[in-house]
């Protein structure tokens, strides 16, 4: 009778519901460590942040879990026997047994004293990092490097698994991804972008302005776009921090941050849109109810697919013509030299190589992306000495961009992941500007459906102020997937396309016709 009632599987909602509770401690603290600890503070969160790490491996590896769901899985079985649950309900359960399964075995396999290792690592490396950026010094970083790759090259050793060992780094963040297949959708693009690159030198951009917009009304550009974009207040929390961030601290709890950057006026607008397009795919996604919050499926399908909804509102809307005619008037006003909207279009969308990947315009910004990608391949499997590393930066730099860092923090310290130890991440980020152009492509012909200009439905629909119906094809579309499939299966199930290139590579070709010629 307990398998008629689904006791069994109650149960093993109740007890991932537990672990994930910890997470969510776990996260506040990560929360509270980039936005407003001391960084006295920071040895003694090492030790909070390692105790819990601690904690939920020995959850998510436990023999009490493993029966909690071989217990499940049986119930799940005698209740499909007796046709008893519904086909949505049929591919869910299937689905989350699928995944907690694969997790369960690749935590078993990892040695809690490693687990703790790292976290302290981790949390030393960020320290580390800030320091190092503040007195602009790899050296102060290279040792804590060295420990993380260290560290993960013991963790590839524990989980045996039948890729190289960037792949199995990068399975948490990007599943099933291989280099072979990274290598499909990059080599193109190594190929094209250079060449666009070039086109792009011959625009005339405005004469360069020096001009700057103090914080508090940076502030008040940021806090409009959540106006603007009708962004619920009572779950949805912005701060500040060093690097820009979203996470989500409970179903009902968003966070994200930005920040102002001295001679970067735009940035934090731009950063703000960023992360709200990160908060919104979360706020989409099936866990924001209590019912899936604690399970697999209910989780982001990978982080390409984040990375994507949060470039598809920073740059498809947010740096888009008809949003630069809505908020000019409103960065006039904040104190701003546009005479016209296209002046705020230009400076959104100046296509100019710089040394700081969140501040680069969208053609460049793949290419920051295949230098870091090539960079951590070659630190983890190629045999890179950390030491090398700010020389081989900067040798990639000018080699793609034609510009080079004139110190560490304007080169190889810039970027806070691979401080905490995330190797394998980088390459979502370009990922992700792939699967917005596709699926942007797809979003536009349902708009034309319904009868937006058929020349781009998008910037129709931003023009008449109903980005609320982008937000709705979103939400239908995309963000109820979850983990129920990875990137590559969501992308050809709502393109009817595998994922290429050629979409994103239209786009820009696009965006440089708008910038020779003006609205």
């Amino acid at each position: 009778m307990l398998a008629l009632h689904g006791l069994a599987w109650k149960r093993l909602g109740a007890y991932l519901k537990e672990s994930q509770l910890l997470g969510s401690i776990q996260n506040t603290l990560y929360w509270d460590q980039n936005t407003s600890m001391p960084c006295a503070g920071a040895s003694w969160r090492a030790e909070q942040l390692s105790l819990l790490a601690k904690q939920i491996h020995e959850r998510q590896s436990s023999d009490q879990l493993q029966d909690l769901l071989n217990a499940a899985k049986a119930e799940f079985e005698q209740l499909l026997a007796l046709e008893e649950l519904q086909p949505k309900t049929i591919i869910e359960k299937k689905r989350n047994i699928q995944l907690l399964e694969q997790d369960i075995k690749r935590q078993k396999s990892l040695d809690t004293g490693l687990v703790v290792s790292l976290a302290k690592s981790k949390s030393k490396g960020y320290e580390l990092w800030q320091k190092a950026r503040s007195e602009n010094d790899f050296q102060i970083f290279a040792p804590a490097l060295k420990e993380l790759i260290s560290l993960r090259h013991e963790e590839v050793r524990q989980l045996c698994e039948p890729r190289t060992a960037w792949e199995t780094l990068a399975q948490p963040f990007e599943p099933d991804l291989t280099i072979s297949r990274l290598n499909n959708l990059f080599d193109p693009l190594r190929k094209a972008l250079p060449q666009l690159l070039d086109q792009s030198r011959s625009i005339k951009n405005n004469p360069t302005l020096s001009w700057e917009l103090d914080p508090l009304s940076q502030g008040v550009l940021a806090n409009q776009l959540f106006e603007d974009w009708s962004i619920d207040r009572s779950k949805t929390c912005l701060s500040q921090s060093p690097h820009p961030f979203s996470i989500t601290l409970g179903p009902c709890d968003f966070r994200l941050t930005n920040r102002v950057v001295d001679g970067q006026p735009l940035s934090c607008f731009l950063a703000t849109a960023h992360e709200l397009g990160h908060s919104l795919y979360e706020q989409g996604l099936p866990c924001e109810s209590h019912q899936w919050f604690a399970w697999p499926v209910g989780q982001a399908t990978s982080m390409a697919v984040h990375e994507s909804q949060s470039l598809f509102w920073e740059n498809r809307v947010a740096r888009s013509r008809a949003f630069s005619k809505r908020f000019w008037p409103i960065f006039v006003k904040a104190g701003a030299p546009f005479s016209s909207s296209f002046d705020l279009w230009r400076a959104m969308n100046r296509f100019k190589p710089c040394l700081n990947r969140v501040e680069a315009d969208e053609l460049t910004y793949g290419l920051h992306i295949l230098i870091r990608t090539d960079l951590e391949i070659a630190l983890i499997e190629g045999g890179l000495p950390v030491d090398d590393l700010p020389a081989e930066w900067n040798s990639r730099y000018k080699s793609l961009l034609g510009i080079q860092p004139n110190n560490d923090r304007e080169g190889c310290l810039q970027d806070v992941h691979w401080s905490e130890g995330q190797f394998g991440y980088f390459p979502s980020y370009l990922l992700g500007h792939l699967i917005s152009a596709q699926l942007s492509e797809s979003m536009s012909n349902h708009l034309q459906e319904d009868g937006f200009d058929a020349d781009d439905p998008i910037e129709s629909c931003i023009n008449k102020r109903q980005e609320s119906l982008l937000l709705s094809w979103l939400r239908k579309e995309v963000h109820p997937i979850g983990r129920n499939m990875n990137s590559d299966e969501l992308v050809e199930t709502v393109t009817g396309s595998s994922l290429s290139s050629e979409s994103f590579l239209k786009y820009l070709d696009r965006k440089l016709k708008i910038a020779f010629k003006g609205f």
